[in-house]
């Protein structure tokens, strides 16, 4: 009888998690290479060539697809389309990465002299130190002897992972070394979850008076309480005679404030809103991105704070900011109290 099927996931899991301990337990061993790498990548004034069959190539694709999205011109090179014509693209100013976990795929292995006749450097991601595919290159990232995940032991499964941890690796290195930000990442990702969570500015979440609630600080706790149940977004902002923004009332403060009254409300509801407001609350511009303001919201010291006034030049309140706002447009955030 055959295992339960969560079983046999929970143990390629595992397997793999298992090879990339393999790889971080031999890091001091690998520490050099991959130092020589980054600053070779760094060094490429053309373009990175990824190379891989099968498995690998697959791997590769995806490793090419991350350098260019993070500022580092790729492409993916097949083996066996280049003896056709497409290795054409390798010019003496690239680095071309081979990938191979046996380090000796033949179709990569025959594509080498090709490689090397027009000048290109060569980067292998590879098992065996010893393989011809690591004794062939300049830089040889190599993981050693890996078990596979599935039954047979061969199929291409905690090798994937180890190679595709390293491309990560070395993307994010790369990235953390150029300065590579989220400034830079919008540029490359202007459409899609990606570009929403980058592009995104906070006047486009506003709608106009239905998410800028405002009361005078004279206003009674009552009256506040009347402009929070219609605006349906859990605060107030509060404003001065001049219109500028003095102060915030949310349903935390609400709570809070009966609270310690012992739930007498009577006299509450006529206390002035000035003198039970959360004063100089923290602000965001309009034009502030909205992954920003997230972070803003909760980075916030001592707490995080779910409701954030927005605010012009002249500090007049043009709207205000509910964290649930910025989740259903898709900005991932953890809870935080109102």
């Amino acid at each position: 009888m055959t295992r339960p099927a969560h079983e046999i996931g929970k143990d390629v899991v595992c397997r793999e998690r298992d090879a990339l301990a393999h790889l971080l337990a031999r890091w001091a061993d690998v520490a050099p290479a991959f130092d020589a790498a980054v600053d070779a990548l760094l060094g490429c004034t053309g373009r990175v060539v990824v190379c891989g069959m099968g498995k690998s190539g697959q791997i590769g694709r995806k490793i090419a697809s991350t350098l260019v999205s993070t500022g580092t011109p790729a492409t993916f090179l097949h083996p066996a389309e280049g003896f056709h014509g497409d290795v054409g693209i390798v010019t003496a100013r690239d680095i071309v990465i081979a990938i191979s976990n046996s380090g000796s795929t033949r179709e990569v292995m025959e594509l080498i002299p090709t490689i090397r006749s027009l000048g290109a450097r060569l980067l292998a991601l590879t098992g065996p130190a010893g393989s011809p595919l690591a004794r062939a290159a300049d830089i040889a990232l190599c993981w050693g002897e890996l078990e596979e995940a599935d039954p047979t032991r061969l199929v291409p499964t905690a090798s994937a992972a180890v190679t595709l941890a390293l491309g990560d690796a070395l993307t994010v290195a790369l990235m953390e070394k150029r300065g590579f930000g989220a400034s830079d990442y919008r540029l490359f990702h202007p459409s899609g979850a990606i570009g929403a969570k980058l592009t995104l500015r906070v006047r486009d979440l506003l709608r106009g008076e239905a998410t800028n609630p405002i009361v005078r600080e004279d206003a009674t706790f009552g009256e506040t309480l009347e402009v929070i149940t219609r605006s349906t977004l859990g605060g107030v902002n509060v404003v001065d005679q001049d219109g500028q923004l003095v102060g915030l009332v949310t349903d935390g403060d609400v709570r809070r404030t009966i609270q310690v009254s012992d739930g007498v409300v009577g006299g509450l509801l006529a206390t002035p809103v000035a003198s039970l407001m959360t004063k100089d609350p923290v602000t965001v511009d309009p034009d502030t991105f909205a992954l920003d303001a997230l972070r803003t919201m909760e980075g916030h010291k001592p707490r995080p704070v779910g409701l954030l006034p927005v605010v012009d030049a002249a500090r007049r309140p043009v709207g205000l900011l509910h964290l649930h706002t910025l989740v259903q447009a898709g900005l991932g955030a953890s809870t935080s109290e109102v």
